[in-house]
């Protein structure tokens, strides 16, 4: 989650999470942990002898666990800051009692073992949700393709590191078994994707131009290869994106209209066994490499920070813009802006185009001394509130609260809780009024007497 500042001086907190969000528009205020690197940021020039030194391994996040990193380790090229940070689960100081040369060899003294998380509380004035993708889990739904079992099935993003020119292999494609250049490359689309029964209804969009892409670049890199595409459809909304598939095809990637049923090892080629629906006959196929384009899902704490910030998700756990057309970035939340794959899948041009239209939210918002907002919000009868607190955890905005009142009871001075309603937050979802046991909550506009008013008007 990435927020905007009030002031221009705010410190850019790196390697952290969100733990809290209260407040309203104009006005938020968020705890923030910021994790332990166990060293010294102020000290720690990122000279890189500590990441050179260190004898721990562990499986590489960033390579998407194709290859090794150390264990104090940069999270990924150009990070910003750009500075390591040491990972206690595979360093051997905090694993087997015994190392501490990333410490020893320190020129600026900036290693620091006994650093803890700290905890920031900042205010801000608007907050632009961007908390990305995950790929959708499918190793157990979609067994029979084999992946974990058999290496060389990997997944899109798996060979897009693979063939990054920075990546581990230098750009080089290869067989994650043994090493050796793939001759035939098969890419399986639509895994978990627009398939109710076993995944997920939705198109992720993407997919059929990065396969298109790596179709290509299977074609462009390794001589007498050949890549062949199992598909459903064809789907390329995009400026030159028709053109681009179509290049694909012309160059030599092979595309077979249909499913793919199973794929398994027959010594060490991998057997694709599908169908092709045009032709109306089964296909198999000996690949030395599968690359499967698996679905895009919500990141795994989505709907949980969802809760925190207090916005809401579709039935696919994507967060919820307001309105898809006229408000595509914007939440039910006042402040609260959304930006990329978390509103739904989308490719990099869409993502760039969202996160610009969110930070020109953002500015409009900041440039103005007042707002304008809903009055058809929630309204507490406080003479009938019996401050039970009903109301509260049902409010998916988290814009009432339980405040005490004090009052004059028999001539005595009392205090009693009563809910109150924060209107910069409330939307008039009428959660509130539905759960009162006491009738005492009603949104402006819409209470029972004026409904049934309306009723009567349009009976007469």
């Amino acid at each position: 989650m990435v927020a905007a500042a009030q002031h221009p001086n705010i410190e850019i907190l790196t390697y952290s999470e969100v733990e809290a969000v209260d407040g309203f528009v104009g006005n938020f205020q968020v705890t923030i942990r910021k994790k332990a690197r166990l060293l010294d940021e102020s000290k720690c020039t990122g000279c890189g002898l500590c990441e050179e030194k260190c004898p721990g391994r562990a499986t590489s996040e960033f390579e998407e666990g194709l290859a090794k990193r150390k264990s104090i380790y940069k999270p990924f090229p150009q990070a910003v800051p750009n500075l390591p940070v040491l990972d206690k689960n595979s360093c051997r100081l905090f694993t087997k009692g015994k190392c501490g040369v990333c410490k020893k060899i320190c020129p600026t003294g900036a290693i620091d073992y006994e650093q803890q998380d700290e905890i920031i509380t900042e205010n801000f004035g608007a907050i632009v949700m961007a908390t990305g993708y995950d790929l959708f889990e499918w190793q157990e739904v979609y067994g029979e393709y084999g992946y974990g079992k058999y290496p060389d099935v990997i997944t899109g993003l798996q060979f897009e590191r693979m063939n990054n020119a920075a990546g581990f292999t230098g750009g080089k494609i290869i067989r994650p078994s043994d090493g050796k250049e793939p001759k035939t490359v098969v890419f399986i689309k639509c895994v978990g994707s627009r398939d109710e029964a076993k995944g997920k209804a939705y198109c992720s969009r993407t997919c059929c131009m990065y396969t298109a892409k790596h179709a290509h670049q299977v074609i462009e890199k390794i001589p007498d290869s050949q890549a062949i595409v199992f598909y459903m459809d064809i789907r390329t909304p995009g400026k030159a994106y028709e053109e681009f598939a179509q290049r694909s095809i012309e160059e030599g990637a092979v595309y077979v209209r249909g499913r793919v049923s199973r794929v398994y090892q027959h010594g060490d080629k991998l057997i694709v066994k599908g169908e092709d629906t045009l032709l109306g006959k089964p296909v198999e196929v000996e690949a030395d490499l599968v690359v499967l384009a698996t679905a895009m899902v919500p990141s795994r704490d989505a709907k949980a920070i969802a809760k925190v910030v207090g916005i809401g998700t579709d039935q696919d756990g994507f967060f919820q813009e307001a309105h898809p057309k006229l408000r595509p970035v914007e939440t039910h939340t006042a402040g609260v802006y959304i930006a990329g794959a978390c509103q739904g899948p989308k490719d990099i041009p869409d993502t760039v185009a969202q996160a610009s239209a969110a930070a020109v939210k953002v500015c409009s918002l900041f440039s103005k001394t007042e707002m304008a907002t809903d009055p058809m919000v929630a309204d507490v009868n406080l003479a009938i509130c019996s401050g039970c607190g009903m109301c509260v955890p049902v409010c998916p905005y988290k814009a009432i609260e339980l405040v005490p009142k004090a009052e004059r009871v028999n001539g005595k001075q009392i205090e009693r809780l009563v809910a109150q309603v924060n209107s910069g937050l409330c939307q008039g979802c009428g959660a509130c009024n539905a759960a009162c046991r006491a009738g005492a909550i009603n949104v402006k506009g819409y209470t029972d007497d004026q409904i049934l008013a309306e009723v009567d008007a349009i009976c007469l």
